[in-house]
């Protein structure tokens, strides 16, 4: 096993062995505009109690120049991945000068040029263990401590950390920044961002406290950072959680900044929370993308408690925060904001990826096994976040919300800036609440997989609700009326099941629907009358039953219990009056998806071609201005790529003959280029001039995309390669480029590089960072027509990074479910 990646058995004996107090940290970003220079100096001095003679400290970077020890000069002892420290005794201050490496990964300190001014921008990004390429630390959740950061960088520039600055000392174009120091906390929420970025500031009042509140972004971008709407989603969050919570934020000030080329949608780190520039749109936003958006800020503000006040002791127990901060980010969007929706998208949305990643064979427990940092790192996925946030709901609905809250008050006093694990919980819940919490969490916690809930009736006429995978489910069951064309809800039953039969009487219904109000976490199927019901009138239900049946017809048509065909004629028949953004653009996303893989290959034509109908029809129907105007553009592009007979429409569009009402911005005019580009509609010629038009980051990574989106195999085989060889290629310009390899589903393009690519992914997982490696094995899955190849690698590769295996397995059941739903229509 390699020595970066750590495991928890002995991260364990090291925390057992070292107790952690202090942390000064140097970084020099002085040189950082001069990309000739590939790294910068960092300097770490830890203060620590020992009671081993030996440890190690974690680094990755270009070189370890020097290591004091109590000091005392020491040897250098670094592996690429470990400094060995030894001859410790009882008290220590240790001291590495070291010179760390800037990234184009994401990982570690990234660096970034705007095309725009050429102005350079840094910030940080750790979790779960990239800390270790900034500075020499314990990377592991549980060895917190006091961080001191100084930081020198180029005058003029903002320089950013978790806490306000304690000092600041001007130079002749330089400046260096000495910050308060932290209240104890881990080293991977840390953070540093530096560079010319554009603030706008904010305050928070409450009470005796008097937060400052800060927002900012690149230079270029400022013209559209909606900071007010920002603003006031961070002070009615702030509001909120410190009701609820009843612990003060306690982390002096909360900066907010939106950073380029971002591997997340955010990152907690306390006082100086880090977000994709994706949420900052290049035109007029829909209210789903707000929503979206205020969801992520209320997650990441959840964070400050459950996660960074009390933190999981090791990655097992990574549930405890980011379970609790999806299911925060909904609770408190729809109870504080605007956004009364949020648990309408997540029903139809969130869930879905839950769903998908506990059919996988690798589905886990949401307290999960995590043996090594490897392990962590792909498990931050459908499980740990949205399926943990929809036991939660359950959860709440188990032991009552006020129960629920009052629970969580009570961890937070018991275990502030402390580590825990699930027991921690568990007890206070259960004493606030009087309920065996401990057996629901065996049922729902410690288990994988799901139930699905379906009603059957039996050869008597009873009807039964059946449940495979039994678990105990509180539900609420809603019945609905078909009444001159619209369903409405005549009555709604409460009730809780753990059998695998349950005998019911819901007589007379129209739609029986199973997880009304969407309390639990199923897969709730319905029945034949009610399918008929749906397919007559879906668009007359509220949001939230709405919510819930499309995401029922998705999960049967993925299973093949629903035909495709089916499925997409629903879709065709009431998408186009679907009025909640969020809710639209999953519509849209699963019937793209439902064409490209689960259609069969004769039909393929058909069934692309007749979308992309519906969606130009939907556009040129949609009211003026609106969302679903905008969401059906972003749809009839994409649409595009697969099929040419609405090319002179998008033609159209990109010379400015767009439908009434219609912005037509910069992202979605790529998006037209680049499905013009696919069918061989466009050239490259065409690409440099809207680049010469659009010569911006996001600009420069769409030509990207649609350079290599050209219907040629010798364009595709080039492209291929580059993302495999050019190392220079930065995490955004990779991803471009795969997706500029898979542009308009053209297998027949690409097809003999099959057998490159499983001769690629080892070496690539072990010469690449894991983020990297991670999107060459998915983004360049061969989707065959049969398995062999990949059990082929499967099997001859059992002793494989078991990270690695999980990926390839993963896709691989991806691709026997295509195979699997194409055969049953």
């Amino acid at each position: 096993m390699s020595s970066a990646n750590l495991t928890r058995d002995e991260t364990a004996h090291r925390s057992a062995s070292i107790t952690l107090r202090d942390v000064r940290v140097e970084l020099d970003l002085t040189g950082a505009p001069e990309h000739a220079r590939t790294g910068f100096p960092s300097t770490t001095t830890l203060t620590f109690e020992a009671r081993t003679e030996t440890t190690w400290l974690d680094f990755i970077g270009e070189s370890v120049t020097r290591v004091t020890v109590n000091s005392e000069e020491r040897e250098v002892h670094y592996d690429g991945a470990r400094i060995a420290i030894d001859g410790l005794a009882a008290e220590n201050t240790v001291r590495i000068e070291a010179v760390a490496a800037y990234s184009r990964s994401g990982e570690g300190m990234h660096r970034f040029t705007d095309p725009v001014d050429g102005q350079t921008y840094l910030y940080t990004q750790y979790e779960p263990a990239d800390s270790r390429r900034v500075m020499a630390c314990f990377e592991q959740p549980d060895m917190k401590a006091a961080f001191t950061f100084e930081i020198s960088a180029p005058a003029g520039w903002h320089v950013l950390s978790n806490q306000s600055p304690a000092k600041v000392v001007e130079g002749i174009g330089v400046q260096c920044v000495e910050f308060e120091p932290t209240l104890p906390i881990s080293s991977y929420i840390t953070s540093v961002a530096a560079g010319p970025y554009k603030r706008i500031d904010g305050e928070w009042t409450r009470d005796d406290q008097h937060i400052a509140l800060g927002v900012l972004c690149r230079a270029s971008l400022l013209e559209y950072l909606e900071a007010d709407e920002i603003l006031e989603v961070t002070r009615q969050g702030l509001d909120f959680f410190t009701d609820v919570f009843a612990y003060p934020y306690p982390w002096g000030k909360y900066d907010q900044i939106f950073v380029p080329e971002y591997n997340l949608g955010a990152m907690e780190n306390p006082g100086l929370v880090t977000f994709t520039e994706a949420y900052l749109t290049r035109g007029t936003p829909t209210d789903a993308q707000r929503g979206s958006r205020a969801n992520t800020i209320l997650h990441e503000m959840a964070h400050m408690w459950f996660g960074d006040l009390v933190t999981m002791k090791w990655w097992d127990d990574l549930w405890l925060k980011e379970s609790f901060a999806d299911y925060m980010g909904s609770h408190a969007s729809a109870a504080a904001t605007r956004y009364t929706d949020a648990w309408v998208r997540f029903a139809a949305n969130r869930k879905a990826w839950a769903y998908q990643q506990d059919q996988l064979p690798t589905t886990h427990p949401i307290v999960a096994d995590i043996t090594d940092l490897e392990a962590a790192k792909l498990n931050f996925d459908g499980i740990t976040y949205a399926k943990g946030a929809s036991v939660l709901k359950q959860l709440v609905a188990f032991v009552g919300e006020e129960q629920f809250f009052e629970g969580a008050r009570r961890y937070f006093a018991a275990h502030a800036f402390g580590n825990t694990t699930l027991e921690d919980l568990l007890v206070q819940l259960e004493d606030v609440s009087g309920r065996d919490v401990r057996a629901w969490s065996r049922a729902w916690l410690e288990t994988s997989g799901m139930s699905t809930l379906a009603l059957e009736t039996d050869g008597d006429g009873e009807r039964m609700l059946v449940q495979s995978d039994p678990r105990p489910h509180r539900l609420r069951v809603g019945l609905y009326d078909l009444v001159d064309g619209r369903l409405a809800r005549r009555e709604i039953v409460e009730l809780d099941i753990a059998d695998e039969r349950t005998p019911v009487s819901f007589a007379g219904a129209d739609l029986v629907l199973i997880n009304d109000d969407d309390l639990t976490y199923a897969k709730a199927r319905l029945d034949e009358r009610s399918l008929d019901a749906v397919e007559q009138a879906l668009a007359t239900l509220e949001p939230l039953p709405r919510a819930l049946v499309w995401s029922s017809l998705w999960n049967a048509a993925r299973d093949g219990e629903l035909s495709v065909e089916r499925y997409l004629r629903i879709v065709a028949a009431h998408a186009p009056a679907e009025q909640n953004g969020g809710l639209l653009a999953g519509v849209h996303a699963n019937a793209a998806y439902a064409i490209g893989h689960y259609v069969p290959q004769e039909e393929h034509a058909q069934q692309r071609r007749a979308w992309l109908d519906v969606t130009w029809d939907a556009l040129a129907s949609a009211a003026p201005g609106s969302d679903a105007q905008q969401s059906w553009a972003r749809a009839f592009a994409a649409a595009s790529a697969y099929d040419d007979s609405r090319r002179e429409q998008a033609r159209a569009i990109l010379d400015g003959d767009a439908p009434d009402g219609l912005p037509v911005d910069p992202d979605l005019r790529w998006a037209l280029l680049t499905g013009l580009r696919a069918t061989g509609h466009a050239t490259g010629e065409d690409i440099e001039a809207e680049i010469e038009r659009d010569d911006t980051a996001s600009g420069r990574t769409a030509s990207i995309r649609a350079l290599w989106s050209g219907p040629v195999v010798e364009s595709r085989t080039v492209a291929w390669h580059a993302a495999w060889d050019d190392h220079e290629l930065s995490n955004d310009h990779l991803s471009a480029t795969i997706d500029g390899v898979r542009a308009g589903g053209r297998r027949d393009l690409i097809a003999d590089l099959d057998a490159g690519y499983f001769e690629r992914i080892l070496p690539a997982w072990q010469e690449r960072s894991i983020e990297i490696a991670r999107r060459l094995v998915i983004g360049l899955f061969p989707a065959s027509d049969a398995l062999d190849d990949v059990d082929g690698w499967l099997s001859a590769h059992e002793d494989a990074p078991a990270s690695l295996r999980r990926l390839v397995i993963e896709q691989r059941d991806h691709l026997a479910r295509d195979l699997r739903v194409r055969a049953a229509q």
